[in-house]
């Protein structure tokens, strides 16, 4: 039986070398819960690193040590008040039951339902109904800043008598549209000052901290931004080892060399080559001749789907600007480097450049520079333009 899992958000059979993450966010939590400072944690990082794998297992980490866990993936265009509404009233419910019957639980569920009822008439998503009892003049004013704020801090005064939390864990939330993300850190900030248990624990792109700043300018004091990257060599050689030990499989060391070479260290790409090594081996140990043998498969596979994808939905005029990125081989790349490849003037391109900003595609960190959001995003733009003056026939 094949032991690697790759796919978007799917468990690895090895979460190696988050250690450092986890217990951040661990000892964070139980200062929540027990009436100390605790600053939230906005992880950030390329597409494949495992950002959505990790948020998962804080959340049912989080969840079996009895925090009152709300979970929510942000889609493009829609509004806050839409994804967090279903999950706080199943949260809030859940919490009721945990134990006896709590008064601030109940009202907290009455404020929800005045929420719902105003942000019904301003935001045409909005189509969940809680079915109690309205709490007037709380959280019913139709103002969102204003309403959330006051929301949170009835949910708070609620965990804090419940003696747990209440901890929002989003993933994607850089598409959370500006003016509603001010809202939510607005809140967050009010509960952090009232020392009202209530944390967000977040994960997406590198921009994502320059939104949060533009959102609101205390979220940089409000959060920590830990980076999630690559892997070091002794954990990827882990995600790699020790699910295969279990089933009694070794890795040649060349192997390993190989396949880090290949995946870089990213985790999603490991669990794709591993999955691969394993289906192509006839025996233990994996072999450099086995590695390389899967690294076609591999590559083919994530050319098909996971990079695929992404390129589909990509104009003519923005696959010819990021094969000019991919030409320049760079890490990060200069937009006056980009528009002489494409012999236009840097105002002519700076349209596309700005739409794959808005797709996700690449981002900024610097004024001028552009990186790609996906690794190994460069390689594919190569292999399905190999001669750069097929950039102009993509």
């Amino acid at each position: 039986m094949n032991p690697y899992a790759p796919g978007a958000g799917t468990q690895p059979p090895e979460l190696a070398g988050r250690d450092g993450i986890i217990q951040k966010v661990a000892i964070a939590l139980d200062r929540c819960r027990n009436g100390l400072s605790a600053r939230g944690f906005l992880m950030v990082g390329l597409r494949g690193v495992g950002k959505t794998v990790l948020l998962t297992y804080l959340a049912q980490n989080a969840e079996a040590q009895g925090f009152a866990v709300l979970s929510i993936e942000v889609p493009e265009r829609r509004s806050l008040p839409a994804l967090i509404i279903p999950a706080l009233r199943s949260t809030l419910l859940k919490v009721d039951r945990m134990s006896a019957s709590s008064v601030l639980v109940k009202k907290a569920l009455r404020v929800l339902s005045g929420f719902v009822e105003a942000m019904k008439v301003k935001y045409a998503d909005v189509e969940f109904s809680v079915n109690l009892e309205k709490q007037s003049g709380i959280a019913d004013s139709g103002d969102l800043e204003h309403d959330l704020i006051e929301l949170f801090m009835e949910v708070g005064e609620a965990m804090k008598e419940k003696k747990t939390a209440l901890v929002l864990f989003i993933d994607e939330i850089q598409y959370i549209q500006e003016d509603q993300f001010a809202a939510l850190i607005m809140a967050l900030h009010k509960c952090t000052q009232r020392q009202l248990p209530v944390l967000l624990i977040g994960a997406g792109p590198p921009q994502l901290i320059g939104q949060a700043g533009r959102a609101k300018s205390y979220a940089e004091r409000l959060f920590e931004y830990p980076e999630i990257g690559p892997l070091s060599r002794e954990a990827a050689s882990d995600a790699l080892k020790i699910p295969a030990a279990r089933l009694a499989v070794e890795y040649a060391e060349s192997a390993l060399s190989e396949i880090l070479r290949q995946t870089q260290a990213y985790p999603y790409f490991i669990q794709e080559w591993g999955k691969h090594c394993w289906d192509v081996a006839k025996y233990s140990p994996i072999t450099l001749k086995d590695a390389k043998f899967a690294a076609e498969l591999a590559i083919s596979d994530l050319d098909s789907s996971f990079f695929r994808v992404r390129f589909d939905r990509l104009t003519a005029a923005e696959k010819k600007y990021l094969r000019a990125m991919a030409e320049l081989e760079s890490e990060s790349c200069r937009s006056g480097d980009i528009a002489h490849l494409l012999q236009k003037e840097v105002q002519a391109v700076a349209p596309v450049r700005a739409a794959l900003i808005a797709k996700g595609i690449i981002y900024s960190l610097s004024h001028g520079e552009s990186s790609f959001t996906v690794p190994l995003f460069g390689a594919y733009l190569k292999r399905v333009a190999p001669d750069f003056s097929d950039l102009f026939d993509i």
